[in-house]
C-alpha cells in the first residue's frame, strides 16, 4: 500500500528544506526560491525553482542537490526541475529578508556594529614582497578548516592576487544591489579583480579606493562570519586609513621578513595603530629560514626581524605585541598559491603549513557579543 499523498508531499517539502542555495548558504525554501513542488500519480516530483538571476552559474549544483534530496523520499520515482527567474519584486523581497530590514534601507557595514561577533583582522606590511597575501589566504583556509565562517576582502586594489591564490575562480552574483561573493575552500572572497576585464590595471585615487572598500564591506552579503581577513596593500596609505575609519574595531596583523630593512618598515605599518586607536594583535615573521634536506637551516633573509618588530611595537604602543609565528621559506607555499590550493590544505604536514596552522590556532577565537547581556553593574548605594 502506497503512502498517502499528503505524507509524501510533506516529506518532499522537508527534503527541499535541506537544500541550501550555494551562494547564500540558506535553505531554498526559506529564500522563496521554490515556487511549487508537485507529486504526481506516476511518483515523479515536478519542482519549479526560481533562480535569483538568469544564467545562475551554480544552476547545475542546485539541480543535483535538489534531485538527490527529493529522490531519497520513499515513494518518489523521479525528479523533474523547471527553472525560472525571480521577478524584480521577489528579488527586492529576498534582499530585504537577507538584510533584515526594508529593501530601501541604507546598506551598513555589519562588522562595525556594536553587536558584531566577527573578529576582523587587517593583514598589513610595511613593504611589498614579504608574503602578506600568502599568509592571508593560508590563515583564511586554516580557519575555515576549523569550522569557522571566514571571509576575505582583497583590499590590495592595485595588486590584487587573493582570488587566484585561494582558487576562487567564480564570479560574484548580484541580487538587486547586493553582491553574493564566490567561495573557495569554505572561504567567501571578494576582490576588485572580479570586476575588471582580464588583467587590467586599476588606476584610482583615494576617494575611489575608499568607496570600493566601503562597497566590499556593506554591499556584499557576507552572512554571519566568525572571522573577516583584509589583505591590505603595503604601507600606510589610503586603504589603511579607510580601514580605520570604516572598521575601527579591526585588529592589525603585521607581516614582516627577518631582514632588518623590512622590519624597520613593518614597524611603521604597525605604529599607525597609535593614530587610529586600533589593536595590533601580533607580528608574523615570514620566510624566516629555509630548511635543507640534511635538516640544517639557511637564514636567507637574515634573522631577528620579527622579534625586533614585536619588541619595538610593544614599546611604542605600550601594550604586548607578540610574535605569533615564524613561517619557514618553502617553495610549496608559492606552488600552492599558483595552483589555488593553500599549503595548509595541500600539504598540512609541511613545516610552513604547521607554522601557519599554529598562528591560526591563536587567531581562531570567536568574539562574544555584549549585546543584550547583563554586565553585573549595580548602582552605588546612597
Amino acid at each position: 500500500m502506497s503512502a498517502p499523498v499528503s505524507t509524501v508531499s510533506d516529506a518532499i517539502q522537508a527534503a527541499l528544506a535541506t537544500v541550501n542555495d550555494p551562494e547564500i548558504r540558506r535553505p531554498i525554501t526559506e529564500l522563496g526560491m521554490v515556487r511549487s513542488a508537485e507529486f504526481g500519480d506516476d511518483g515523479v516530483v515536478r519542482v519549479e525553482l526560481l533562480l535569483t538571476v538568469a544564467g545562475c552559474p551554480l544552476k547545475d549544483k542546485l539541480r543535483n542537490d535538489i534531485t538527490a534530496a527529493v529522490a531519497a523520499v520513499p515513494g518518489v520515482t523521479g525528479v523533474e526541475i523547471e527553472f525560472g527567474v525571480m521577478s524584480p519584486e521577489q528579488r527586492q523581497e529576498l534582499q530585504s529578508k537577507l538584510r533584515g530590514g526594508g529593501a530601501s534601507q541604507e546598506p551598513v557595514i555589519p562588522f562595525a556594529q556594536p553587536g558584531s561577533r566577527t573578529r576582523v583582522y587587517a593583514v598589513a606590511s610595511g613593504k611589498g614582497g614579504v608574503g602578506k597575501s600568502s599568509v592571508t589566504v593560508n590563515l583564511a583556509a586554516a580557519l575555515a578548516a576549523r569550522g569557522l565562517a571566514v571571509g576575505v576582502v582583497d583590499a590590495d586594489i592595485y595588486g590584487h592576487s587573493v582570488p587566484r591564490m585561494l582558487g576562487a575562480d567564480g564570479s560574484p552574483t548580484r541580487v538587486e544591489d547586493m553582491i553574493m561573493p564566490p567561495q573557495a575552500h569554505g572561504v567567501k572572497v571578494i576582490s576588485i579583480g572580479m570586476f575588471t576585464p582580464g588583467n587590467a590595471a586599476v588606476v584610482w585615487r583615494g576617494p575611489m579606493l575608499h568607496r570600493a572598500l566601503q562597497q566590499f564591506l556593506a554591499d556584499v552579503y557576507w552572512g554571519d562570519l566568525d572571522v573577516l581577513l583584509l589583505d591590505l596593500p603595503p604601507g600606510t596609505g589610503d586603504i589603511a586609513i579607510s580601514v580605520a575609519q570604516l572598521l575601527p574595531n579591526a585588529e592589525i596583523l603585521v607581516v614582516t621578513t627577518p631582514q632588518a630593512a623590512a622590519a624597520e618598515v613593518a614597524e611603521r605599518a604597525g605604529a599607525i595603530a597609535l593614530q587610529t586607536h586600533q589593536r595590533v594583535v601580533g607580528v608574523i615573521e615570514n620566510m624566516s629560514w629555509m630548511e635543507l634536506p640534511d635538516g640544517s637551516r639557511v637564514e636567507v633573509f637574515g634573522a631577528g626581524g620579527g622579534e625586533a618588530v614585536s619588541e619595538s611595537l610593544s614599546r611604542t604602543i605600550g601594550a604586548p605585541v607578540p610574535l605569533l609565528g615564524q613561517i619557514p621559506l618553502d617553495t610549496r607555499v608559492r606552488e600552492g598559491g599558483d595552483a589555488g590550493i593553500p599549503i595548509v590544505l595541500a600539504e598540512p604536514d609541511a613545516p610552513a603549513a604547521k607554522a601557519l596552522n599554529q598562528v591560526a590556532d591563536r587567531l581562531a577565537v570567536r568574539r562574544e557579543s555584549l549585546l543584550g547581556k547583563p554586565l553585573g553593574l549595580k548602582p552605588a548605594g546612597r
